[in-house]
């Protein structure tokens, strides 16, 4: 391993994160932590010139599409089976005691 975890950071990532951890947990914590830092190293080492960066693995298309009037104003017709209107509204029951 390259990286070196210092004890002071594993102290100060349990803090933000509010871990209590025990020392085998902490050792452990400090090789995953090392570990990572490794392969980001390695990955830092590959060649990427000239490769588009990705915004998702899948190929997407945009699903938007102009927006179309396909109905007319049926207020009328919809209210016609309501129980009670009133001013162009449902009317129904009072549910709060005023």
């Amino acid at each position: 391993m390259a990286h070196q975890i210092s004890d002071e950071t594993i102290e100060y990532v349990g803090i933000l994160a509010k871990l209590e951890l025990s020392e085998e947990e902490k050792e452990q914590a400090k090789a995953d932590m090392a570990g990572m830092l490794d392969y980001i190293d390695k990955l830092n080492e590959l060649d990427t010139e000239g490769v588009e960066p990705l915004v998702h693995v899948f190929d997407t298309t945009n699903v938007f599409r102009e927006d179309e009037v396909t109905e007319t104003d049926e207020a009328d017709s919809l209210l016609a089976n309501a129980p009670g209107v009133k001013n162009g509204m449902f009317r129904v029951p009072r549910t709060v005691e005023g």
